[in-house]
């Protein structure tokens, strides 16, 4: 069994110690929490010993699980792999692309393993789709969030769209050509809406949208590839795959046919709804993180993963200062 420690015990930390007493692989050995007061709410609430010293606690355990602010997210990992701690980090990986590089170097040093909280990778309805997404050529992302002051301390590409950033880098084996974006900050100082158009050298673009200004939450991605439609809602938890494929002999009178013209022929056209499985995203990738380090695999989430979702949101970033200095002027 693995010994575990939690750094980090705010809102999402708390469902992280929740859900990691569920976990058989994993020995909730304690948690630190720079605030004493839900220091000592977290540990009655969750019966759990609270650490006073975050040093003792890395001390003490096999995997350090760091869910604090991004700007602490360095500092926590890379105490943790100088001690050779297998670690589970919540993204953003970290503020920066240059601290991202030194924790692959720490890591590599320690030879531990490290996984990035994407938690979308794990999105039932992702996985039920991903059997269906071959070579897409065209993605359209769309992530609104209605307002929440939590997190509005970083641009909306860092809070929000690097989740669509990680899903598509995931799934387009290629490398990116050209970015270009534009954003607006409405309520804070960093733009609360957001789009990027990413060219990939395979010739895909991908459309992402991101806003925590919205009236209403919405959480979709479609993919278009040869042949067929993927479309992903990752809040309602759904997947529809439109698939089409050639007809040979006579169509079925009851089905979609598009006949494609003279000598072109006919493609049926299928409509497929998987199942989406009741699944508890956090849990899942806390369990398969233990699956990794457990049996020496390469955790589903990398540090390079993180690394490249990062530093594709920090080129983003960089476009945003270039077209809001632009309008300034």
């Amino acid at each position: 069994m693995l010994k575990i420690g939690v750094i980090g015990a705010g809102h999402l930390g708390k469902i992280h110690i929740r859900l990691l007493k569920e976990i058989s692989d994993f020995e909730l050995v304690g948690f630190f929490d720079l605030d004493e007061e839900n220091r000592k709410k977290v540990e009655a609430e969750f019966q759990v010993k609270a650490y006073e010293d975050m040093d003792e606690l890395i001390n003490a355990v096999d995997v350090v699980d760091i869910v604090t602010p991004t700007l602490s997210h360095f500092d926590c990992a890379a105490k943790s792999l100088k001690l050779s701690k297998h670690v589970f980090i919540e993204k953003p990986i970290t503020n920066t692309v240059d601290e991202a590089k030194q924790l692959i170097d720490l890591s590599e040093e320690a030879n531990v393993k490290v996984q990035v909280g994407h938690v979308e990778r794990f999105n039932p309805a992702f996985t039920a789709a991903l059997p269906y997404i071959g070579t897409p050529m065209f993605i359209e992302a769309h992530r609104l969030a209605q307002f929440n002051p939590r997190g509005t301390d970083v641009p909306v590409v860092l809070d929000l769209m690097i989740h669509d950033l990680d899903i598509i880098l995931s799934v387009v084996k290629s490398n990116i050509k050209k970015i270009s974006a534009s954003g607006v900050a409405v309520v804070s100082d960093t733009p609360d809406i957001a789009n990027a158009r990413i060219e990939f050298d395979n010739g895909c673009v991908a459309n992402v949208t991101a806003s925590r200004i919205s009236l209403k939450n919405m959480r979709k991605t479609r993919m278009f590839q040869r042949d067929a439609y993927v479309s992903i809602d990752f809040l309602e938890k759904q997947a529809e795959i439109v698939r089409m494929q050639n007809v040979e002999g006579e169509p079925d009178p009851l089905s979609i046919t598009l006949d494609l013209g003279e000598g072109k022929g006919k493609k049926q056209i299928y409509f497929e709804k998987p199942d989406v499985g009741e699944v508890n995203a956090i849990k899942e990738e806390l369990q398969q993180f233990a699956h990794a380090i457990n049996n020496n695999t390469i955790p589903p989430v990398s540090i390079h993963d993180g690394a490249n979702a990062l530093d594709v949101a920090h080129k983003i970033v960089e476009k945003l200062k270039i077209s809001l200095a632009l309008i300034e002027d």
